[in-house]
């Protein structure tokens, strides 16, 4: 049979209906109509769990459908807090979309492979993008939107909020700004039902940033889900262990600050970031939970003091622990603490004790 053959009818492609487009990147469609109260009225309505990710303990760390930031200083551990929620979440089978505004795909895929996770899983379950232009509400949009639709990701991760912003022509220090670019993109997605992850900066001066991240407190203000401070204890490198403490800034549901532990200014410790390089190309990263004692002790002072001994009079076989405490003197319990810390957090090897690294860390000279 001919095409000439055929009733021109079996040829029509029906349009789709038109569907409702906001007029720039902050408007939104309908949003003013009542919402149902018939689930809390009924007692059926319940609070989102974070489910997305986790620590340890299996304690999940963002929630579905929810908008939620990782602040900190560069080389703090934000990627790498990202590439351990990925990880989890695309071994249990789910997949995740990355947007990625500062860096390329080789650097995200690297980080997954050194986390072993096997090329086939990154391929099927790992979704990345690399913008050259702003959202808009054209095909841009639509292109993001036809992929959370095909492979329904539990988590979205938006890398390098700053440079987004200002791609949108938007400026990160205006609060107005910032609520604008929160609707045109993280909400948008959450909207869809995965938990959105930002990645972002804070500020350099650690005694006056508070909570907040670099620009405008919008950032923090207009979160639905979680914000998390993540602050570098130990700093990560090839062959060594690497530590950041995560902070909770804020919880809006508030299931994650019940599991953590209350910390300074405000805020609570939900646990540490630990990465333990054993080469090039292999490491372990989890999200620990924190601990009773707060994240804040340390006997830093005795560690300073533990640490210049084993410089000292280590010629190359290293120290045992009495031999150490003969050297050091002191409180035998203290100095054994201090030991113990500096251990923990990657600055001498277990006995016979070698240096691995400075302690207390070298500061960048340009903070």
């Amino acid at each position: 049979m001919s095409l000439t053959d055929l009733d021109k009818s079996d040829l029509t492609i029906e349009e789709p209906p038109p569907v409702d487009e906001p007029d720039d990147i902050t408007g939104w469609v309908r949003s003013w109509q009542p919402v149902d109260p018939t689930a809390v009225i009924e007692g059926t309505w319940r609070q989102v769990e974070p489910t997305i990710g986790a620590r340890t303990d299996h304690v999940g760390i963002l929630y579905p459908g929810k908008q939620h930031v990782a602040q900190g200083e560069t080389e703090g551990g934000k990627s790498w807090f990202a590439a351990r929620i990925t990880v989890t979440e695309i071994l249990a089978g789910n997949h995740v979309v990355y947007i990625d505004f500062e860096d390329d795909i080789n650097t995200a895929i690297s980080r997954l492979r050194i986390l072993q996770v096997p090329d086939p899983i990154i391929v099927e379950r790992f979704h990345y993008i690399r913008p050259l232009e702003p959202i808009g509400t054209g095909i841009n949009l639509d292109d993001l939107l036809r992929l959370i639709a095909a492979t329904d990701p539990t988590a979205v991760i938006i890398d390098g909020v700053t440079e987004a912003m200002t791609m949108h022509g938007l400026d990160p220090l205006s609060n107005s700004d910032v609520a604008k670019f929160g609707r045109a993109l993280p909400k948008r997605i959450a909207d869809q039902g995965p938990a959105v992850l930002s990645l972002d900066h804070v500020t350099k001066n650690a005694e006056t940033r508070g909570k907040y991240a670099l620009g405008g407190v919008h950032k923090l203000n207009a979160l639905d889900g979680a914000a998390f401070s993540i602050e570098n204890r130990t700093p990560f490198g090839v062959g060594i262990t690497g530590k950041s403490t995560i902070k909770l800034a804020k919880d809006r549901p508030g299931q994650l600050r019940r599991r953590s532990l209350p910390s300074k200014n405000g805020m609570h410790w939900f646990g540490d970031l630990v990465l333990t390089s054993h080469g090039e190309d292999y490491a372990d990263l989890d999200i620990v939970a924190p601990t009773e004692r707060s994240d804040d002790f340390r006997p830093t002072a005795v560690m300073a003091k533990v640490w210049k001994t084993i410089e000292l009079h280590d010629h190359g076989d290293g120290l045992s622990g009495r031999k150490i405490q003969d050297l050091t003197r002191g409180n035998a319990q203290i100095n054994r603490s201090a030991v113990t810390y500096l251990e923990v957090d990657g600055y001498i090897t277990k006995a016979p004790h070698k240096i691995i690294q400075p302690y207390p860390p070298e500061q960048d000279p340009t903070s």
